[in-house]
């Protein structure tokens, strides 16, 4: 389990891609991997993987087809920022909300609109998770524990402080960019229990 709270700005090394659609991930990232071994849990842009090698302040993780298809991954390439967690330890702190590291869906950056000190992003939202999406509810894009300003149809707002501009990938995504999305894991829960109670 994850809070949302990235740790450190990562860096792709490189994204291998492997014969059937899976692909090997390296990942610079010096904070996450300090007294990180192999079986580990660390988030990339909100994705849980696991950890498959160390050399350094490099970890590898194998990242399969399903989760190739529905984050997106597949269009890092090296270079590329990305942000990083480890999983929260029992007993943790809980800064953000429960985030599992599943994303559920792939949005994109609509608009961005600077304010004093912040700014408004405007993300779009696929449709089978409008219903997980509500005002002052939490949701994870890019693994980052945002509070939803306006929750439409088909889209969301979430107000960005400084700090989470300057030190998560968010302050540098533009207009079209492509973000992963992580709904509510309560929500979904609450939803199928009520679906068991009708039926």
């Amino acid at each position: 389990m994850f809070t949302g709270i990235v740790e450190e700005l990562g860096e792709v090394v490189a994204l291998e891609r492997g014969g059937g659609a899976s692909a090997r991930l390296a990942v610079r990232g010096p904070v996450v991997t300090a007294g990180a071994a192999a079986g580990d849990s660390i988030a990339v842009n909100g994705v849980c993987l696991t950890v498959t090698g160390l050399s350094g302040d490099v970890f590898t993780a194998d990242v399969m087809k399903e989760t190739l298809d529905r984050s997106s991954l597949g269009a890092l390439e090296p270079g590329s920022p990305v942000n990083l967690e480890r999983a929260v330890p029992a007993g943790g702190r809980l800064g953000g909300h429960i985030v599992q590291g599943h994303v559920d869906g792939v949005g994109t950056v609509l608009s961005r609109e600077p304010g004093d000190n912040w700014e408004i992003v405007r993300f779009s939202l696929p449709p089978a998770l409008s219903r997980y999406v509500v005002e002052k509810g939490s949701i994870a894009v890019d693994g980052v524990s945002l509070t939803v300003v306006e929750a439409a149809g088909d889209s969301f707002t979430v107000s960005l402080i400084p700090t989470t501009l300057e030190l998560t990938t968010l302050g540098r995504k533009r207009p079209g960019d492509p973000v992963n999305l992580e709904v509510d894991v309560i929500a979904k829960y609450v939803e199928r229990l009520l679906e068991r109670t009708r039926a």
